[in-house]
């Protein structure tokens, strides 16, 4: 009876702590998607939302700033929640075997190493913005204005999802439990650690199909949306390898289409 009791109490224990860090991954996405859903993605005039327009002044150092924290901002409405599985896990794991004393803080240290990875990612991402923005390859929304530009972003993405490396950094996605055991670290330190390997094994994985919210729109909502879904699916869902190789070829047919059509995607 004491056993049953026992075994009882720590299923309700493990649930709890399920359900925070749950509600604590939840939050925060909700939070990141108002955000865009308010702030300058919902804006059809940029400069209200404090964002440059850069069809009629160059960049100063607070627009790269302000367009810095809307690609963070965006990584976190997008790839947080793929994450979730292996951030439930982490914590299920440091409380069940590594005897972590607090599971649920460990998660947040967790989850903030995997943000940095893709704040870092958001640098890159806001440089490279500037930088098409300077040779006047997007549109003050952030789309392509150049068929050849397009046509390489589809195409680069198609190929990407039949290559090695690809499959390399999915596969510590894909299977979270596998990434714990081969990189597990103690502490808050390690927790932070391994959760920003985690996100470089999410930036290895994605970041080509990143590229396409120059094609379809940085400020395009449902393009961000779509983006979004897919990147789930393909990490979490069973038949998600199968789906990003058909998505490669239909990129890449798409791509090569607009190469030699010349008609901005």
């Amino acid at each position: 009876m004491a056993g049953r009791r026992k075994t009882s109490s720590a299923a309700i224990l493990q649930g709890r702590l399920r359900l925070t860090v749950l509600a604590g991954v939840a939050g925060v996405v909700a939070i990141a998607w108002a955000y865009l859903l308010v702030g300058p993605a919902g804006l059809p005039d940029m400069s209200t939302a404090g964002m440059p327009i850069m069809a009629l002044k160059p960049w100063s150092w607070i627009d790269f700033l302000l367009m810095f924290l809307m690609w963070a901002v965006m990584m976190v409405a997008m790839m947080l929640p793929s994450a979730a599985p292996a951030i439930l896990l982490y914590a299920a794991v440091s409380k069940k075997i590594a005897a972590q004393d607090h599971p649920a803080r460990a998660s947040v240290f967790f989850a903030a190493g995997y943000l940095a990875a893709w704040s870092g990612f958001s640098l890159v991402a806001t440089g490279l913005q500037w930088g098409l923005e300077r040779l006047a390859l997007l549109s003050p929304m952030m789309v392509s204005t150049s068929a050849v530009l397009g046509g390489v972003l589809l195409v680069a993405a198609g190929i990407y999802q039949w290559t090695p490396a690809k499959d390399a950094c999915l596969i510590h996605c894909r299977a979270p439990l596998q990434f714990l055991s081969e990189h597990w670290r103690a502490g808050m330190a390690g927790a932070l650690r391994m959760g920003m390997s985690h996100g470089l094994y999410c930036i290895g994985c994605c970041w080509a199909i990143m590229g396409l919210l120059f094609v379809g729109g940085v400020m395009n909502l449902l393009w961000v949306a779509a983006i979004a879904v897919f990147v789930l699916i393909e990490k979490a869902a069973p038949f998600g390898r199968a789906t990003g190789r058909i998505t490669g070829v239909a990129l890449t047919l798409g791509g090569i289409y607009v190469l030699v059509s010349g008609v901005k995607p």
